[in-house]
């Protein structure tokens, strides 16, 4: 897949922004605070719902503004598609494909994404919630059907745990509560297609992780991924007692479990404490991704270069799940500002590993750092605009070159 043709309006610090793109590499040069990662998170936008830099759509929208378009010209052979999204402040987004109207959440089966960005080091030494927000996020892309999943799982979470602040409050005997055991069910029948979903997904991970981390480091370190599961701290024992902070945890073999089961029984052991607590404390909600290299944490003990090269490997082998799983083919590769923190070995074998992808856009504040087998279509960046000459850069602004 390509986009061939990026259209924005009041996105960012964009009043307008009209860019053609072509196969291959494309990057976009500009000094730092000038635009060129929101070009980048405009195309993330229409692939994930999400943005790799903020929470909240508001964010992207240009001050004064009520609303933001992002519309992108997308070529899947001879197919084209023109897949749009406008973000509101004082309403629902919508989307439209073809000029027709579409559900918001169905955009993602038009057009599929990875980007790797410097936050994504979270992705091995920041929280859970990242860990699985990256699973979740592929997960959809291969299977949009997953965003109702994950939607209707929130929506009977957020009730359960209103209505174990009402038992709370109110100090009703659990054991008396038949609406309970309704949201209990629900709550398991949805949870347990996710867990079932995100370990198959690791499972799937894991040889193309190894194979990435090699390619970008030059050396095997043994990277490997495990599923931690709240609702099985470990298959072959009785469901132990809860911990400190009241989450039941520890890495195991995921696939033993009958996950189904294991979460009734962990719900039905937890539920004196849930109601204490006033939330439902097992589930895909709590659950975890353990990276290990040479069989250690890397979160914890992977040295910064290290942990760089365990999240790139991430994203790159969530690409190659995508490619070879899809078809619309590649997903475009985004690397937003990723050359400026390797050294000149590890840029040459990352620019070897995503020489065959299809699109590759790259954002970056020095073009040096780019290497030359990817720097053949550039694009410059100054101020919001999109210069077609960069010597207008300079002359408009000679204090950007200080």
């Amino acid at each position: 897949m390509l986009v061939t043709h990026l259209d924005l309006t009041d996105f960012r610090n964009y009043e307008r922004a009209d860019l053609a793109l072509v196969a291959g590499s494309n990057v976009f040069v500009g000094s730092n605070g000038q635009g060129k990662t929101n070009l980048v998170e405009a195309l993330g936008y229409l692939s994930t719902l999400g943005s790799h830099r903020v929470s909240t759509d508001h964010a992207m929208i240009r001050q004064g503004c009520e609303s933001a378009i992002v519309r992108a010209r997308l070529r899947n052979g001879e197919r084209e598609i023109l897949a749009e999204v406008q973000l509101n402040r004082s309403s629902a987004n919508r989307a439209q494909i073809n000029r027709s109207a579409i559900k918001t959440r169905e955009l993602p089966r038009y057009f599929s994404s990875v980007t790797f960005a410097p936050e994504d080091l979270s992705l091995v030494r920041g929280e859970p919630s990242g860990r699985r927000r990256f699973l979740d996020e592929l997960l959809v892309l291969r299977n949009p059907r997953f965003s109702g999943v994950f939607s209707d799982y929130d929506r009977v979470l957020k009730q359960r745990n209103t209505l174990l602040k009402s038992l709370r409050a109110s100090g009703v005997k659990i054991d008396s509560v038949s609406t309970l055991d309704i949201w209990d069910e629900r709550l398991v029948t949805l949870g347990s297609e996710i867990i079932d979903a995100r370990v198959d997904l690791v499972s799937t991970l894991l040889p193309e992780v190894s194979r990435a981390y090699v390619a970008i480091a030059g050396e095997d370190h043994s990277a490997t991924l495990g599923h931690q599961l709240t609702i099985a701290p470990d298959a072959d024992s009785a469901f132990p007692e809860l911990s400190t902070d009241g989450v039941l945890s520890g890495a195991i073999d995921a696939a033993r479990v009958d996950v189904r089961a294991r979460f009734t029984a962990g719900l039905a052991a937890v539920r004196r404490a849930e109601v204490d607590r006033a939330t439902t404390l097992i589930g895909p909600h709590r659950d975890d991704v353990v990276l290990s290299l040479n069989g250690m944490p890397a979160r914890g003990f992977a040295s910064h270069g290290e942990s760089w090269s365990f999240a790139l490997a991430l994203k790159l082998a969530s690409a190659e799940v995508l490619r070879r799983d899809s078809a619309s083919g590649d997903p475009v590769l985004i690397l937003d500002d990723v050359f400026a923190e390797l050294d000149q070995s590890r840029r040459g074998r990352l620019a070897s590993a995503v020489g065959g992808f299809e699109q590759v856009l790259i954002t970056a504040a020095v073009l040096d750092d780019v290497p030359d087998a990817l720097a053949a279509n550039m694009v410059h960046i100054s101020r919001g605009r999109i210069v077609v000459d960069p010597r207008e850069t300079s002359a408009a602004h000679p204090e950007e070159e200080r």
